[in-house]
């Protein structure tokens, strides 16, 4: 049976939240391994090798990308490769297209409109980004509730310049 409520945020992300919820931090968390290798799977395509290279090494800088970090990593790139090419089909060719109804005499009596299915695969992907960029801190507000270690010894040298 499925846990009911809220899905618990990685200890990592609430330290660098600062602990908001002021709730007892796991310290016996499972720590994975990092991942020594920063190379994009082979079977990805280009477009996601591309978006690989740009997130990864941001990920691991910030300790956010482990061994077990990389299927998950996988399929955010491989999302944001669909959405980008269903957002450029959409760019050509518009989001929807015409169909023509004919009667018996192959005369053409009307025309109905419907929509590509680039359209419903592109906010489909879109939502999986989402989802998968809030996993990792990856959107302005999930980053806006984190800080980094010696952020704020930066903030209480600058108050002191202040007094």
């Amino acid at each position: 049976m499925a846990k009911r409520g809220r899905k618990p945020k990685p200890t990592i992300i609430k330290e660098m939240e600062g602990n908001p919820g002021k709730r007892p931090l796991n310290h016996n968390e499972p720590k994975p391994q990092k991942n020594k290798s920063l190379t994009p799977p082979k079977w990805l395509g280009a477009e996601a090798k591309k978006e690989w290279r740009r997130v990864v090494p941001e990920l691991d800088r910030l300790g956010l990308y482990t061994m077990l970090d990389k299927a998950i990593l996988e399929g955010y790139c491989r999302a944001y490769a669909k959405w980008k090419e269903a957002e450029q089909f959409i760019m050509e060719h518009g989001v929807s297209y015409k169909i023509p109804k004919k009667d018996a005499d192959g005369k053409v009596v009307s025309i109905y409109v419907a929509q590509w299915p680039e359209v419903a695969i592109a906010k489909q992907s879109l939502d999986q980004v989402r989802a998968f960029c809030s996993e990792f801190g990856m959107s302005p507000s999930s980053r806006s509730r984190m800080s980094l270690p010696g952020d704020k010894d930066d903030d209480r040298e600058f108050e002191d310049l202040l007094d």
